[in-house]
């Protein structure tokens, strides 16, 4: 494996072997695997889990790590391609990232959607611009529409709590935010939960449907895997039955560029908020899940995400299960 970038590069059976060799590392540690060996981490946007868990996660395997952002650089980065450099950075990507990478066996990257123009966050332009400077192996660590070490890890986190694969009822919920956030977690969960052969239901309220061309690489991920993929506004509809809700917020598409819009079209929706009463139309067995961070009594009440149904913390730990799989495979 020589790089991870996206749950479609991969086919079933592959991701089932990434998924055993993490709960192998789990039960078996392995201290010295990777010994010797340093990743470098590239962070063009802020982070807790993915930096820690992929820090853990190289130390647990015997390897280094150094990191880098923008804001750390004494010269400040020029992320913009031709441009005159007449500003205050000093130094441009084209340069720096590939450095970077020379001094390190592998590099993780993050570059988060500028939520300026839908196609070409969709296209993943800017974190392309990136990984095309580099000649190392590669991992995605969030980009504008993407971020399968999330994916992995609430893949494993479904397997752990018995959660079905096969007509199991998965509801991505929108849920409301005071910020417009991107669409990568919800984009790249969509195809997750669709590649496992879930029943999804993407829960949303008028205005805010996903992306037609997010729709469409998950349905085609559903046809292959046995799974179904469905839409509503009707929150009891969508409950009915559920396995499990994954909370999200998301940008809407249909007001991506204008923030004015934009805000207005969220700012009567401060309701769609997870509460026990949720539950109601759900089995019993049901179970919350959220990628963090998460604003309590924004997103979700405290009694949902304190009680039992909550499963956010086992599902941030297999953050660092997950990536010492990836990582294993790409560098031992």
């Amino acid at each position: 494996m020589k790089y991870f970038n996206d749950l479609a590069d991969l086919n079933s059976d592959e991701i089932l072997g990434l998924l055993e060799l993490a709960n192998s590392l789990d039960r078996h540690p392995e201290p010295k695997a990777l010994n010797g060996k340093v990743l470098a981490l590239l962070f063009f946007n802020p982070s807790l889990r993915t930096l820690t868990s992929f820090q853990a996660a190289m130390t647990r395997l015997g390897g280094g790590t150094f990191v880098v952002s923008p804001e750390m650089s004494i010269h400040g980065l020029e992320t913009k391609m031709g441009i005159v450099m007449d500003g205050n950075a000093a130094e441009h990507i084209r340069e720096a990232v590939p450095v970077i990478a020379s001094y390190a066996d592998a590099i993780g990257i993050r570059a988060f959607a500028e939520k300026k123009d839908l196609e070409t966050d969709l296209q993943d332009v800017n974190y392309n611009n990136l990984i095309d400077l580099i000649d190392k192996p590669f991992i995605n660590m969030e980009s504008a529409i993407n971020h399968p070490c999330q994916n992995l890890a609430d893949w494993k986190t479904l397997d752990d709590f018995k959660i079905p694969a096969k007509n199991g009822k998965f509801v991505l919920s929108w849920a409301y935010h005071p910020n417009a956030l991107p669409l990568a977690v919800p984009a790249s969960t969509l195809h997750m939960a669709s590649m496992r052969g879930m029943n999804v239901t993407v829960l949303r309220p008028e205005g805010f449907e996903l992306p037609a061309k997010v729709m469409k690489k998950a349905k085609n991920a559903a046809v292959l895997s046995g799974g179904t993929i469905t839409e509503t506004s009707d929150r009891y509809e969508a409950m009915q039955d559920a396995d499990v809700i994954y909370a999200k917020s998301w940008i809407s598409a249909r007001h991506y560029n204008d923030k004015q819009m934009e805000s207005e079209a969220r700012e009567n929706l401060v309701d769609w908020r997870v509460k026990d009463s949720w539950f109601d139309n759900a089995l019993p067995s049901c179970r919350f899940m959220h990628c963090l961070p998460v604003r309590r009594g924004v997103v979700v009440d405290d009694s949902v995400l304190d009680g039992l149904k909550s499963i956010v913390i086992h599902q941030a730990r297999n953050r660092m299960l997950a990536q010492m799989a990836v990582l294993y495979q790409i560098m031992k």
